[in-house]
């Protein structure tokens, strides 16, 4: 009976020690990149979404979309490029002109001119504002690449 009892008490599960961190391991882990990741369809929606409410600012106060745009605009680029998913980091380079495209022409000057006039508007300003443009899928593209290369890296390490 003795034995029984000895058994069933050596036979208990044991628990795992609870191990020592570093105060400097918690710091680190507190300054990674967070682990959410956006679709490609998310990354192009987020991405018009937020040029277009930079436009919309824009317009609101200037009348048409200038240079705030553009900070938006790059800073939604920089932003879609790193929270992207590594299988989806093509979408970023990639939404950018078109996000560009729909908030210049859902937030051009049309004048007085009605369609032809917002037509006009939309034309002077994608000639305009090619800068930015420019700017912002280039450094969406240049995040990508270096993204890429880096998961490449990592995966040939497993």
């Amino acid at each position: 009976m003795e034995q029984h009892t000895a058994r069933t008490q050596s036979s208990a599960p044991r628990l795992p020690r609870p191990r020592a961190t570093r105060a400097g391991a918690t710091a680190a882990a507190s300054l990674r990149r967070p682990e959410s990741r956006l679709t490609a369809l998310g990354t192009g929606l987020g991405l018009t979404a937020v040029t277009l409410a930079g436009g919309a600012v824009e317009t609101l106060f200037a009348g048409e979309p200038g240079a705030f745009f553009g900070v938006v605009f790059v800073l939604a680029c920089i932003a879609a490029a790193v929270f992207v998913r590594p299988y989806d980091l093509s979408a970023a380079p990639i939404a950018a002109p078109i996000a560009f495209a729909v908030a210049v022409v859902l937030t051009a000057d049309s004048g007085e001119g009605g369609v032809a006039g917002h037509t006009m508007g939309a034309i002077t300003a994608l000639a305009l504002l090619t800068g930015w443009l420019y700017a912002g899928t280039l450094c969406a593209a240049a995040i990508a690449a270096v993204r890429k290369m880096a998961y490449v890296r990592r995966q040939r390490r497993r």
